[in-house]
């Protein structure tokens, strides 16, 4: 396969380059990925509608990948819980060569075709489950070999790669390719490609959130209060959702604990 990620950089002589000359052209680059992700935007609302579903019926969302896109992965499945209130086992991100490679790569963890699905079964997997790989490249053995197995168990799978014709699509129900072209740096795929990964996950994670009804209106009715920034927030959403004063608010969220059950709390008493 013709991997348009390991493609040669558009621009040469980068140690040559002033700082000014660098910034500009990643920057320029960096602008090409939100029209590469729209252009993806059908095969997104797909992957999104199977999730909402599964998930609706009690199932649960498993994201597997190495390197980057592991790591970009369990980012989006942990910010879900703080965000949304949902607990930590509807969305998990497992990454190839076990959480040590979330900080410090392992050494061909990527290349083992059998592993994901052993790391998937920890969590007894089914197919009440929807299984998303993350793979620039679209041919790390690791996520290759997650869908093949989850596949065969009847576990509706999906995918995020940055090439047109992958294996991991190949292998994938719901395939997303975001094609954004050669890195800036020649096959640094953490950087383009990750960033378009990036901006799938959140919509992603955002539309199903919104569909299982985590949001009302535009804000975050679910929300962990886990700062005094949380708190000032949720304070405020209390007193625009109620008409009540600071200080009731303040109690109420006490009393509730989130901004949710506080709202439906003063109404009753109304």
């Amino acid at each position: 396969m013709n991997r348009i990620t390991e493609q040669e950089s558009l621009y040469t002589d980068l140690d040559k380059m002033p700082i000014d000359a660098l910034l500009r052209g990643i920057n320029n680059e960096d602008k090409t990925v939100p029209s590469a992700v729209e252009k993806a935007i059908p095969q997104i609302e797909k992957l999104v509608e199977v999730i909402s579903e599964k998930m609706r019926a009690g199932g649960r969302l498993f994201y597997i990948g190495a390197g980057t896109s592991g790591r970009l992965g369990i980012v989006d499945a942990s910010e879900c819980p703080p965000t949304y209130g949902v607990p930590h086992d509807w969305v998990i991100g497992i990454i190839a060569g076990g959480d040590g490679a979330i900080r410090k790569a392992v050494e061909f963890a990527e290349d083992d075709r059998e592993q994901a699905w052993k790391d998937l079964q920890a969590y007894n997997i089914s197919d009440k489950d929807v299984l998303v790989g993350i793979a620039a490249s679209g041919t790390t053995p690791y996520v290759i070999g997650g869908l093949q197995k989850a596949n065969e168990t009847g576990v509706v799978t999906g995918c995020i790669v940055c090439n047109e014709g992958s294996a991991v699509a190949a292998e994938s129900k719901f395939p997303i390719e975001v094609v954004v072209g050669p890195e800036f740096v020649t096959g640094s795929t953490r950087m383009k490609s990750g960033t378009a990964q990036k901006l799938v996950l959140n919509m992603i994670s955002t539309t199903v959130m919104i569909q299982l009804g985590r949001v009302k209106g535009n804000k975050m009715f679910d929300m962990q209060l886990s700062n005094h920034k949380l708190i000032n927030r949720a304070v405020k959403m209390v007193m625009e959702a109620t008409g009540t004063d600071e200080e009731t608010a303040q109690k109420l969220l006490e009393q509730h604990g989130n901004v949710r059950k506080a709202v439906e709390a003063f109404k009753q008493q109304d």
